[in-house]
């Protein structure tokens, strides 16, 4: 099985779908995502990117609100904070790292800092 996310014009994931391998395929059986992403097109429209459960492709499984991006090739979680940044591997990052004391910490945006949750 193939999965398809579909993107708006700003390329935020509108849903995920399943399709059948076969209509990922050419004539030869082998699989492309083009086709794949044609066929989306034709029974419903939109632009279409395929994603992959196992991260092989795009650096993470496509959810509902993700947004794709051209420049890195990745889908990327909605960003949590202002502040935050996009790392390499597509993942955001604090202007602060996370103490690893084993205490639980909630960002605070408003001073940039991590607060003690008891």
């Amino acid at each position: 099985m193939a999965h398809f996310a579909e993107l708006d014009a700003n390329n935020v994931v509108l849903r995920v779908i399943v399709i059948d391998n076969k209509d990922t395929a050419d004539v030869n059986g082998i699989e492309k995502e083009h086709i794949g992403a044609a066929f989306c097109e034709r029974l419903f429209g939109g632009n279409w990117k395929q994603t992959s459960y196992n991260g092989n492709m795009r650096k993470r499984f496509a959810g509902i609100g993700f947004i794709y991006r051209a420049d890195t090739d990745a889908f990327v979680t909605p960003q949590p904070y202002p502040s935050w940044t996009l790392d390499d591997d597509a993942n955001w990052q604090p202007p602060v790292a996370m103490p690893t004391d084993g205490q639980k910490y909630s960002w605070n945006e408003t001073t940039q800092t991590w607060d003690a949750v008891e």
